[in-house]
């Protein structure tokens, strides 16, 4: 992906239930990539959005109230 290290951090929202997703937004500003990975599997498979889509998704969800 990058030389630069993604830096990993789950929402203040998130509980101890396992069902946790991190997000690495430090990438964003330069490579226009938010990476995305479980928290339960952190040497697993990490998905690329674009910062617009991820943006879209945030605003998308907020909506809902999830």
């Amino acid at each position: 992906m990058t030389t630069e290290s993604p830096r990993w951090f789950k929402s203040s929202y998130s509980g101890n239930g396992g069902q946790c997703i991190e997000v690495a937004t430090n990438l964003a500003p330069t490579y226009n990539v938010v990476p995305v990975r479980d928290s339960k599997t952190t040497d697993g498979a990490v998905l690329n959005f674009t910062t617009g889509t991820w943006t879209s998704f945030i605003r998308y969800a907020a909506s809902r109230g999830v």
